[in-house]
């Protein structure tokens, strides 16, 4: 026997033989797995799938970027300009297609009036996408040092 014997007079030697029996039962049990399964992976649906055709992908608009200090100084893409060149400009842009965005940044000293001025320039020259650009608040109560 592998394990010794009923023989008290032998030499107890460590056993040099290693046991495969399990090892060969688990791969035969992984081989049936396997072997069922594997006709499942293949199988597949027959179908005749419709076809349709889709309108391309809408561009995106250009964004225009309108700046106005705390004077009230109004800048179209970092450029200066005047009321009146602004009223032209906004017109035009109303006026492409599709429509660009309309990105407001003003400074936070900046009157409301002028602010609300230009958006009324805005809306009447057919504009419809405005958007007010902000900074993140640099001391925020989340990162604020407790007592």
């Amino acid at each position: 026997m592998s394990f010794g014997g009923f023989n008290e007079n032998q030499n107890s030697a460590p056993m040099a033989d290693i046991n495969v029996t399990p090892m060969v039962d688990v791969m035969l049990v992984l081989l049936v797995i396997f072997i069922i399964t594997a006709p499942m992976f293949t199988h597949a649906l027959k179908l005749d799938l419709p076809t349709a055709q889709s309108a391309p992908a809408p561009e995106k608009p250009e964004t225009i970027t309108l700046g106005i200090d705390a004077a009230g100084k109004l800048y179209w893409n970092d450029q200066p300009v005047s009321e009146e060149e602004m009223d032209s400009r906004l017109a035009a842009a109303a006026g492409k297609k599709p429509q660009p965005e309309l990105q407001l940044r003003a400074d936070k000293s900046t009157r409301y009036q002028t602010i609300a001025e230009v958006m009324s320039a805005a809306q009447s020259a057919g504009l419809t996408k405005l958007g007010f650009v902000t900074d993140p608040k640099a001391g925020s109560k989340t990162h604020a040092k407790a007592n």
